[in-house]
């Protein structure tokens, strides 16, 4: 074997074997079955929260969207939303605020929600740019005791799914901390220039209970 060619395989192995194994979710069609309950790390006793994943979908036209639920017996606690309209929404105890910002598409997008209760600042990041803020539920407390689903809205605890609101693409890196990441923090996650697991969701090591058709994929990065 020619020394080139073994030089290219030594620097090959070397590449797989500091690489990292990646999951993602593929949810493939809409339903009324396939959802997946992500089991936190500790209770949502939350007083300010920042949540992120990655998501792509192909979803458009005049159609609402679920990219998180966040649901106790009593009611809807904290959901994120992509509006008929395409604005992104999140809502806590069933109010919610709205932000105008580029659609989701079929690319991945990483998009990140923060809220803080003291001050009631609330704001969305799109690939690590961060929108105006807008005040909100100042005050408030997302309580615990709930299930967190992705993929199907519950309007009864984990039941009455409607798959016009389900999600279909992929979701993954959904990572949730008890406080407000530094923008400059959300900003180097979204280009890849930090790795930092949540504290309510770790992503890499989150419990994910799979129901119907949702595919759970391992792939090299």
């Amino acid at each position: 074997m020619k020394i080139s060619a073994v030089l290219f395989l030594i620097a090959f192995s070397t590449v797989l074997a500091g690489s990292v194994t990646h999951k993602t979710l593929v949810f493939p069609s809409e339903s009324t079955t396939s959802y997946i309950e992500m089991v936190p790390q500790k209770p949502l006793n939350l007083s300010a929260f920042t949540l992120c994943m990655q998501v792509a979908t192909e979803l458009t036209g005049w159609r609402e969207v679920i990219l998180f639920a966040y649901r106790t017996k009593a009611h809807d606690e904290l959901n994120v939303w992509r509006e008929k309209d395409g604005r992104l929404s999140f809502y806590l105890a069933a109010e919610g605020v709205s932000f105008r910002v580029p659609e989701l598409t079929a690319m991945q997008t990483h998009l990140c929600v923060t809220w803080d209760s003291i001050s009631g600042a609330s704001a969305l990041f799109i690939d690590g740019r961060r929108s105006l803020i807008k005040i909100f539920k100042k005050g408030h407390t997302v309580l615990p005791g709930g299930k967190v689903l992705l993929g199907q809205d519950p309007d009864s605890y984990l039941g009455s799914f409607d798959a016009g609101q389900s999600f279909v693409g992929e979701l993954s890196d959904v990572n949730m901390w008890d406080f407000v990441l530094p923008d400059s923090m959300v900003e180097d996650i979204a280009c890849g220039e930090s790795v930092i697991r949540g504290n309510i969701f770790d992503w890499e090591t989150a419990a994910l209970k799979l129901h119907g058709e949702v595919k759970l994929l391992r792939h090299k990065v």
